[in-house]
């Protein structure tokens, strides 16, 4: 059955015009600002009113990603730096949303472990350093528990929320019509939580590349991280800016792929 063409009135479709010419217009400028932030940037390099040697400049860092390509360096440490931080994403956010359903069904382990997470959380997770290198060695495992260790308290956290913020007259109406504890979380809870648990990804991904160059940081041999610390040591700013960018790149691109993932199951959700 063909469906029903929907008419919009000559109001409404102005209304979407002006959505829509808003919409182009805030991409256009950002896109200008940030054109006009690199070119006074360069010109500021070539008129030698900045030093280069500290600040670097656009067409120096150009011509050290082009070098990192051609010579395959960045294809190699790009790669470990995006697995050890997928890695921590995956590993933390199932962690953490297998725990906080775990604390939502048992109140009182809730309670008694409440404090704890909290100082988890407000602990500094570089003070561990040491010990995970202990535990799990100088390789990509410490950098994927560091990568996890800063994730996964902050989605126990905003996943617990989101199940406790669920209407309880919701679950009250569930338990009324003989529905178990786990009937409640599959057919209640986790549909309600879907937004809250979006948003944990979104969280997720820029923290887990935060644990990831962190534990790079401390203990590699490679990876993005392992060159901007090479970097910064022999004094190559170009390599160091360029490796930043890259990793810009790897973040905002993991980043759209979840807002993606958002809308294709937000869509799915509000056309059942």
């Amino acid at each position: 059955m063909d469906k029903q063409k929907i008419e919009i009135s000559p109001e409404h479709a102005r209304f979407l015009s002006g959505l829509r010419r808003r919409k182009g217009f805030v991409i256009a400028m950002r896109v200008l600002l940030l054109a006009v932030l690199i070119a006074l940037w360069e010109v500021l390099a070539v008129l030698g009113l900045i030093d280069t040697f500290i600040m670097s400049s656009p067409s120096r860092i150009i011509n050290t990603v082009e070098d990192l390509f051609v010579n395959g360096n960045v294809i190699y440490h790009s790669l470990i730096t995006l697995w050890e931080t997928l890695a921590g994403f995956a590993l933390s956010t199932v962690i953490g949303t297998a725990i906080a359903v775990i604390l939502w069904a048992i109140p009182l382990l809730r309670k008694i472990l409440d404090p704890y997470i909290v100082v988890l959380n407000s602990l500094p997770k570089i003070a561990l350093g040491p010990v995970i290198i202990i535990w799990f060695g100088a390789g990509s495992k410490s950098i994927i528990a560091m990568a996890v260790l800063i994730c996964v308290i902050i989605t126990i956290l905003n996943m617990l929320a989101a199940f406790q913020s669920c209407e309880k007259e919701k679950i009250l109406l569930l338990k009324s019509m003989g529905a178990t504890k786990l009937q409640v979380l599959l057919k209640l809870v986790l549909p309600h939580s879907l937004p809250a648990f979006i948003s944990v990804l979104k969280i997720n991904v820029g923290m887990a590349w935060v644990g990831a160059i962190m534990g790079e940081y401390l203990v590699s041999k490679a990876g993005l991280g392992y060159l901007i610390i090479y970097g910064g040591v022999v004094f190559k700013l170009d390599l160091v800016m360029a490796c930043t960018i890259i990793l810009c790149a790897l973040a905002a691109g993991m980043y759209f792929a979840v807002v993606l993932l958002e809308k294709i199951v937000m869509k799915r959700r509000y056309n059942r």
